[in-house]
């Protein structure tokens, strides 16, 4: 009788837990919208979540440690016209977060250390370009202030974030709604999945079709899709019944998959995030309560199933933290922040090790936060690779947050009124600052000349005796 091979990994045992109640983000009210993003963005310094709000579009931005009851009257960012479809945070600045929106715009807002300590309305950058909402953000990984956008118009944005300006319009290339849109490794491709069931790979500079594939999964619900490793890639979507499909694929030969698997009859779209520094797959279902994670190899059937994370109550929508705000001394190789009705949840995933010393084969150099090509140099046809960095002694930033500087005299897209109104705020926050310093002066000089006239007693009485 022959026997059953397991094969050996060592990511079998990952294991999900909830954080505790008190390191939960407790009494927000997230947003009701039925769109399909991930309506939470974090970094190790912020937790970002879209909030309902009436008259116009919000969200909140919370430092990680503000944990607990959060008070109703907290600031929040609040410049839009029309609700919050989708947020991201920079990868190379951890305060600068950008923001797409029903009133067809796009918004970069610099948030200070700290927090807010009053509503944010006026946005470092306006971006206007699109037509119809705009559902989909997503970052250069490896280029300074390139971000691309997607909106219900079929159209793809890439932007120049310093200047303002839209460098690069793919307009001509989807013929329906756009599901998703992300960027390859370096950069140097963009992966699209579109309602007219068709996955593209383009080239984000010309705007030109590298490859697509017809019709990745039979049925007519909505197609996510990321790049993993070796330029694979990998598609979530639906059967013709409509059950639940993960799917691999190779670019190089678009025919068959490489590996498709039926996992539920589930409604709920499935949201991959993928880990290239350990090879594994998570999918996060809207409306479901449970995570799956999967191991990708190069070995058939290639995507393996690993375990299941599961809970009672269902998931609104899913942050997923950057490599480089894990705590390694606990083995933990990747944390979510799941949305509920009314709270976020930060949800970690370890590996139970019995040594607590910096285990290597976990944590291989990872993405860290310096971009290694400029946006204008990239644009020209530059690429560059992601600049890794090892955690060994957990992350430490060696260099200050890249700073964020507009040039204001280039910016085509923005009206002059909003940037006459941003250098208003500009000028008028400089004024305050110096109004507080002079304050600070003068309580320090009474306070000085108080010590002096009680000094001048004491000598006084000295003398007298």
């Amino acid at each position: 009788m022959s026997r059953k091979v397991v094969r050996s990994s060592k990511f079998r045992h990952v294991f999900g837990q909830a954080l505790k109640a008190d390191q939960c983000y407790d009494d927000i009210r997230i947003s009701q919208m039925t769109w399909d993003s991930n309506f939470c963005s974090v970094n190790p310094k912020f937790v970002a979540m879209i909030v309902d709000a009436s008259g116009g579009g919000a969200f909140i931005v919370l430092p990680l440690s503000k944990t607990g009851r959060i008070d109703m009257s907290l600031p929040t960012v609040c410049g839009h016209t029309g609700p919050v479809l989708d947020i991201e945070f920079c990868p190379h600045n951890d305060n600068i977060i950008a923001s797409g929106s029903e009133d067809c715009s796009v918004m970069i807002w610099e948030i200070p250390d700290g927090g807010l300590i009053s509503p944010l309305k006026d946005p470092v950058v306006k971006l206007d370009g699109h037509s119809k909402r705009v559902g989909i953000l997503s970052w250069h990984p490896t280029a300074h202030n390139v971000l691309m956008s997607a909106g219900c118009d079929n159209v793809v944005i890439l932007w120049n974030v310093v200047h303002g300006e839209a460098v690069v319009r793919i307009d001509s290339v989807h013929t329906d709604l756009i599901y998703s849109a992300c960027w390859n490794r370096n950069g140097s491709q963009i992966l699209t999945s579109c309602k007219d069931k068709k996955l593209r790979v383009l080239d984000p500079r010309k705007g030109s079709v590298i490859c697509e594939k017809d019709k990745p999964h039979e049925g007519s619900r909505p197609v996510r899709a990321v790049f993993v490793s070796d330029g694979k890639i990998l598609t979530t979507g639906f059967s013709r019944m409509s059950e639940r499909q993960v799917a691999l694929w190779d670019p190089k030969n678009f025919g068959e998959p490489l590996t498709l698997q039926e996992l539920d009859t589930s409604s709920g779209v499935l949201l991959p995030f993928f880990d290239p520094d350990t090879g594994i797959v998570y999918l996060c279902g809207k409306g479901d309560s449970s995570i799956r994670y999967f191991e990708v190899t190069d070995e058939a059937p290639y995507v393996h199933y690993l375990s299941m994370y599961s809970s009672k109550e269902s998931q609104k929508g899913m942050g997923y933290m950057p490599k480089r705000g894990l705590e390694v001394n606990k083995c933990e190789i990747a944390r979510f922040y799941k949305l509920h009705e009314r709270k976020c949840e930060p949800i970690v995933m370890t590996v139970p090790r019995k040594s607590d010393l910096f285990q290597e084969d976990l944590y291989p150099d990872t993405i860290g936060p310096e971009p290694s090509v400029e946006a204008d140099d990239w644009f020209s046809g530059k690429n560059g690779e992601p600049i890794l960095i090892s955690l060994k002694d957990g992350f430490v930033a060696t260099t200050k947050n890249k700073e964020f500087k507009v040039i204001r005299s280039l910016m085509a897209t923005t009206s002059s009124s909003s940037s006459n109104r941003q250098s208003d705020s500009a000028d008028v926050q400089t004024l305050q600052a110096l109004q507080n310093e002079v304050k600070e002066l003068r309580e320090m000089i009474e306070q000085l000349t108080q010590q002096v006239s009680e000094l001048e007693k004491c000598v006084d009485s000295l003398d007298c005796t």
